[in-house]
């Protein structure tokens, strides 16, 4: 259903895309993501759709990912269920 959700929000003209990530964020995780991620997943989003999937992406202060204050785009698409807003396959 989450999936659905999401493929909903990415077809809606009525929202911009911070807007229907931001929903995404808190209504189909649990818990909710914090909407500092919003950015970041516009941005992973943007990467990923432009075929830089391995660039690195800036993250919100005190948040890591294995450690490190950065992720790599596909690994943020991947992570917070991005797919509705990919436009390519891979």
């Amino acid at each position: 259903m989450g999936s659905n959700f999401a493929n909903d929000l990415a077809g809606m003209d009525t929202l911009t895309l911070d807007q229907a990530v931001g929903i995404h964020l808190q209504s189909n995780h649990y818990p909710p993501v914090p909407l500092s991620m919003v950015q970041p997943c516009v941005d992973a989003i943007i990467a990923v759709n432009d075929w830089r999937a391995d660039e690195n992406i800036e993250l919100p202060n005190g948040i890591t990912y294995k450690g490190s204050p950065t992720a790599p785009a596909w690994a943020i698409v991947e992570q917070h269920h991005l797919d509705a807003w990919v436009s390519i396959d891979e």
